[in-house]
């Protein structure tokens, strides 16, 4: 029975470079000079911590961290960056952004619900943080994937694992 799986995968080599590309430019940028500003990725590479002086120097911070990722080709959809800046010490702030890897319950159960509810002939299940789609025909598969990327807009699926 034909298959493909539904993954949210970054790729996390690409990650790893477009920090240190914008470590790179926070160094040699001249409103950054004399700052604290510093990014920092975490030990699996899932989580990426920015440091500024203040608000603004954040999120200027943020802005070239997302162009730097923009352009090694990586979704600035992965970037999680719901938490809110915490003050350090003195006027430093520090706000910490998650990777996102992996389709947690609620995604996955709003996706087998969304395939459910299209009528089209083919099965979603969850297994664990990917979800498998199984259908009779493989035009009925690259309909449901034609039917996620329309509908599911907020998340960077990829789709892997296709078998006949």
């Amino acid at each position: 029975m034909p298959s493909f799986d539904t993954v949210l995968e970054p790729d996390l080599v690409e990650v790893r470079n477009a920090v240190d590309q914008t470590a790179k430019e926070i160094g040699t940028r001249f409103d950054f000079k004399g700052t604290s500003a510093k990014v920092e990725l975490g030990e699996k590479g899932k989580e990426v911590t920015l440091v500024g002086d203040g608000d603004f120097q954040l999120g200027q911070i943020k802005d070239v961290l997302l162009a730097k990722l923009a352009k090694r080709g990586v979704d600035v959809r992965f970037v999680d960056d719901s938490a809110k800046p915490e003050k350090m010490g003195g006027d430093k702030v520090r706000q910490l952004l998650r990777i996102k890897a992996g389709i947690d319950t609620e995604h996955a159960k709003k996706i087998q619900a969304l395939i459910k509810a299209s009528k089209l002939k083919v099965q979603a299940s969850i297994q664990g943080d990917t979800v498998r789609i199984a259908g009779a025909k493989r035009d009925d598969l690259q309909a449901a994937i034609a039917l996620l990327k329309k509908d599911v807009a907020d998340l960077p699926l990829s789709f892997t694992n296709l078998r006949d």
